[in-house]
């Protein structure tokens, strides 16, 4: 089977046997297996410079687990708490989705953010940062406690 890149931003194949034994988990447990971890290529930027972010989601057990989420979305990012650096209202289905890890497995997906907030309005603007420090947030798209993680970026 060939590699396939899914709506998620991951290359995977599918793994029907995966997905099957990670439901057998449940989701109290699943919850609490997947770690998050969310890093920058630097840790201080000039107002509007680019942000390349890597976020990581890896199950710590030895079996499959399945994550279903409440909404289409299945994890995100923000930027001072908003969504993909941006003040934009989202409309998600609340179709059920789901994201599968096999035994240990890490996803990994790399982010390039323009360092700009979008401002909604007529027009819509897109504002550098202001000097200070600021949150980078990732996390699995559930209702709290969630799995997530947080750095710290400082615009100068």
């Amino acid at each position: 089977m060939a590699a396939e890149t899914d709506r998620t931003g991951f290359d995977e194949t599918t793994n029907y046997l995966s997905e099957a034994l990670g439901r057998l988990v449940p989701q109290w447990l699943a919850r609490r297996a997947i770690r998050v971890s969310v890093s920058t290529d630097r840790r201080e930027y000039a107002p509007g410079e680019p942000v390349e972010m890597e976020i990581e989601f890896r199950n710590r057990l030895p079996v499959p687990v399945t994550i279903h989420t409440p909404r289409q979305r299945l994890w995100g990012w923000s930027v001072d708490g908003k969504l993909e650096a941006s003040d934009e209202r989202r409309y998600m289905s609340d179709q059920e989705a789901s994201m599968t890890f096999r035994g240990r497995e890490r996803k990994r997906v790399r982010r390039l953010w323009n360092g700009k907030v979008r401002r909604t309005g007529t027009p819509d603007t897109w504002e550098p940062l202001s000097p200070g420090a600021h949150e980078i947030r990732a996390f699995i798209a559930l209702e709290t406690p969630r799995p997530e993680a947080r750095t710290e970026i400082v615009v100068g």
